[in-house]
């Protein structure tokens, strides 16, 4: 990422101090709910998904929420590839007991084509067949509608009069009309997409058109941009951690989300110690379409603020080590108005980039036991087949949740040692 950007990105305003902490109470996810992602190729991608998982992970690391990814590429609303829909929810979904879902479905619903009144009343209808099996099978599911997610006519020429994502958008009323019908949530994944795109594109034309590659699936940029709207649907809180320390009176006159100690000034600069109760978001700033994609939405505003403001500074600029590591350098005017610390390469995003992985990691398990033994070999005649399938998917999930509990295990946040020195 470009130094400027970088700037631009971790100053803080100061009114960071009104955002949301970390606070269970709001956050829809509860203790003990299990999640199942229901969708098409994009949500089979497992990149919104797995960034909204780690999300949840890394900010609330005591909460015990489990997650199921069963995107199957092509899918529409009567089924697809995995089978007709009344077998992809009772093997995708009915399987696994969920207490909340989220629902995406309209890419190819509306099969790439100016409005038909037709397609979209099986659309329509669908997707109503969908909520009325759910409601009966799973009572007290909660639900999160997802209004489809954009196709990109932004950064390229419609094919058609105003593009098929005019089409998209038609279907995304719908969704939003049947979740308030039927009192669930929904959650817009192709506004605030759209809206990233123009000012991407309006930045770096060329650059702008890898956050969606071929329109259609996007790649990680644009699907943590939809990860940051699921999220804020579930009430996702925007800080990490927030600290403010007075270096003359060497006192913390705030400490959100992590608790301060041992503070120490000398002639040189500042230390303390800190025990955060979350991480930061798992994002690799360092890809350059990532980097447009931030630029270019509210998602670090939004999501990912971990504010450190010091005060009575003596010496012009200083430099930020953690754990002995310098992380940055910054004058002390920055550091009064504030450095968002969630964007930098400290050990707290390392960690975090590492429960990334391992969240990739167990859900790419999950993949090969559903994809390629259950779904495979579920009505294979040979019983020894059977059998031996049944014992690899049984081995799979052993190691699935072996992974899962190093997740878990890597989420938890340990004490920092801060140092400020003047420069």
């Amino acid at each position: 990422m470009k130094r400027n950007l970088l700037y631009c990105l971790f100053l803080v305003a100061a009114a960071t101090g009104s955002a949301r902490a970390a606070d269970q109470s709001d956050f829809q996810l509860k203790n003990g709910d299990r999640v199942v992602f229901y969708g098409d190729s994009i949500t089979d991608q497992r990149l919104y998904t797995t960034f909204a998982e780690t999300y949840v992970v890394t900010r609330f690391p005591k909460l015990d929420v489990t997650f199921v990814h069963s995107g199957w590429g092509g899918d529409r609303v009567t089924g697809g590839g995995g089978g007709p829909i009344d077998v992809r929810l009772k093997r995708d979904v009915f399987a696994y007991k969920p207490t909340v879902m989220s629902i995406m479905l309209g890419m190819n619903d509306g099969s790439y084509r100016a409005f038909d009144q037709k397609i979209f009343d099986t659309y329509a209808n669908g997707f109503q067949h969908i909520i009325d099996e759910l409601k009966k099978n799973l009572p007290g599911l909660r639900l999160t509608l997802i209004e489809p997610s954009p196709y990109d006519d932004v950064t390229r020429p419609p094919t058609f009069g105003d593009g098929y994502n005019a089409v998209l958008v038609k279907y995304s009323e719908f969704v939003k009309e049947l979740a308030q019908r039927e009192h669930q949530g929904v959650a817009d994944l192709n506004t605030p997409v759209v809206e990233a795109l123009r000012k991407a594109y309006a930045d770096d034309q060329k650059l702008a058109q890898k956050i969606l590659p071929d329109r259609v699936h996007p790649g990680p940029a644009g699907h943590l941009l939809m990860a940051e709207a699921l999220l804020k649907s579930w009430n996702a809180p925007t800080v990490v951690t927030a600290v403010e320390i007075d270096a003359a009176a060497k006192t913390a006159t705030r400490a959100e989300g992590t608790k301060v100690s041992q503070i120490s000034a000398s002639v040189s600069g500042l230390s303390w110690v800190q025990d955060d109760a979350a991480l930061p978001m798992a994002v690799d700033t360092a890809d350059a379409t990532m980097s447009l994609a931030l630029k270019s939405s509210d998602f670090v505003e939004a999501m990912d603020q971990e504010p450190l403001k010091v005060t009575g500074l003596a010496a012009e600029r200083y430099s930020l080590k953690i754990d002995g590591s310098e992380v940055g350098s910054f004058t002390k005017e920055q550091l009064a108005a504030g450095v968002n610390l969630a964007l930098l390469a400290t050990p707290m995003l390392k960690q975090a980039m590492e429960v990334h992985k391992l969240t990739l990691q167990h859900n790419n398990i999950h993949f090969q036991r559903w994809r390629q033994i259950q779904v495979p070999y579920a009505n294979d005649a040979n019983e020894k087949v059977k059998h031996g399938a049944a014992e690899l998917m049984s081995g799979l999930d052993e190691n699935e949740a072996g992974v899962v509990e190093q997740q878990r295990a890597k989420a938890q946040p340990v004490e920092h040692k801060y140092e400020l020195n003047a420069l």
